[in-house]
C-alpha cells in the first residue's frame, strides 16, 4: 500500500495549504520519506521556483489571473538512489490545475543541476588575439539512455552540492580531461548572457527571479538546469595533439571517456546531437560578438 504525507505550500489566493504527496509502499526500494524529499536539493529548487511562478498569477495582467493554477498533489512514482544511499533521481507527477478543471502537463524527472564546460585550447605559437587554430575538447563516452556506447559531447557532470557551480565545473574538467583549471579562470557564460538579456529585454528579469541562470535542456520533462562555463587555455601544440584519443574519466563513477579534439569552427557539426554543446557554441559566439568575452 502506498504511503502518504503532506507538505506545506502557498497556492495563489490561498492561505497556507497542505499538498498531499503519495509515495511507493514503505517496503519498496522506491520509497522516500517526507524528510528525505524536503531535503533533496532538486526538489527544494523545483518547489521554490514553482511557488514563485504561481504567485505571479495574482497580478491582474497575468494571462492566468482569472483562473489561476494551483499545485494540488504530487505522486512519487519511482526513486533512484546512488552510492551510500544518496538520493539521485525522482520520477513524479505534479497535479497543477485550476478550478475550471484545466490541468498542465506535470510528469517530471527530478534530478537537479549539472555543469557543462566549453574548454577551448589554442596553440601558444599563434597570437592570443587570434580566433585561428582554436580547438575544443569533447568527450566520447557511453550514454545508455541515448542507446549508444559512443556519444560525443562537451565535458559535463552533475552537481554534488559540495561547492559552487564553478567548483563543480573545475572538478569535472579535471576528472574528464586531466587538466587542472583554477576556478577563477572559468567564465560563466550563462550568467553573462542573462545579464545581457536583462538590458535588452527587461521583461525577462521576472523569470530571472526564480529560474536558474542556466540552460534547461528538456523543460517539458525534466528540471535539469546547466550553467555553461568557458575556459580558454593556451598550451604547446604537441600537448594539444597528444590529448586526442586519451582515455580518462572517474572509474569509481563507472566513467569510460575518450577525449576528442575538434576545431572550434567545426564544433556545431561535431556536437550537433548534444544540446549542451550547441548551447555552449551559441553562447560563445553571441558573447564574443557583443565583446563580452
Amino acid at each position: 500500500m502506498a504511503s502518504t504525507f503532506t507538505i506545506p505550500f502557498d497556492n495563489p489566493r490561498n492561505t497556507k495549504t497542505d499538498v498531499p504527496v503519495t509515495c511507493p509502499p514503505i517496503s519498496s526500494d522506491n520509497n522516500i520519506s517526507k524528510d528525505q524529499l524536503l531535503a533533496f536539493p532538486a526538489f527544494k529548487t523545483w518547489l521554490s521556483s514553482l511557488h514563485k511562478s504561481l504567485a505571479e498569477q495574482t497580478s491582474s495582467t497575468h494571462e492566468f489571473h482569472n483562473a489561476p493554477y494551483k499545485l494540488r498533489k504530487i505522486d512519487i512514482q519511482a526513486v533512484d538512489y546512488f552510492g551510500a544511499g544518496r538520493l539521485g533521481f525522482i520520477k513524479m507527477k505534479a497535479d497543477v490545475s485550476n478550478d475550471s478543471g484545466e490541468s498542465l502537463p506535470g510528469s517530471i524527472l527530478l534530478r537537479g543541476g549539472s555543469v557543462a564546460m566549453l574548454l577551448i585550447l589554442q596553440s601558444d605559437d599563434v597570437p592570443p588575439t587570434s580566433e585561428k587554430d582554436k580547438y575544443v575538447i569533447m568527450t566520447v563516452q557511453p550514454r545508455i539512455p541515448a542507446g549508444t556506447l559512443k556519444f560525443a559531447e562537451i565535458p559535463a557532470g552533475m552537481l554534488d552540492d559540495s561547492g559552487t557551480f564553478a567548483g563543480g565545473a573545475a572538478k569535472e574538467i579535471h576528472e574528464e580531461t586531466g587538466l587542472s583549471i583554477p576556478q577563477d579562470e572559468l567564465i560563466d557564460m550563462t550568467a553573462l548572457a542573462s545579464a545581457s538579456s536583462r538590458v535588452t529585454s527587461p521583461s525577462s528579469s521576472v523569470e530571472d527571479d526564480y529560474l536558474q541562470k542556466a540552460v534547461y535542456p528538456s523543460p517539458g520533462g525534466s528540471d535539469e538546469f546547466i550553467p555553461v562555463f568557458l575556459c580558454q587555455k593556451r598550451m604547446p601544440r604537441k600537448e594539444i595533439e597528444a590529448m586526442q584519443g586519451r582515455l580518462t574519466g572517474n572509474r569509481n563513477e563507472r566513467e569510460k571517456i575518450t577525449l576528442k579534439i575538434v576545431r572550434l569552427a567545426d564544433l556545431w557539426k561535431e556536437g550537433l546531437r548534444d544540446g549542451k554543446t550547441l548551447a555552449a557554441w551559441a553562447l560563445y559566439e553571441g558573447l564574443r560578438k557583443e565583446g563580452r568575452i
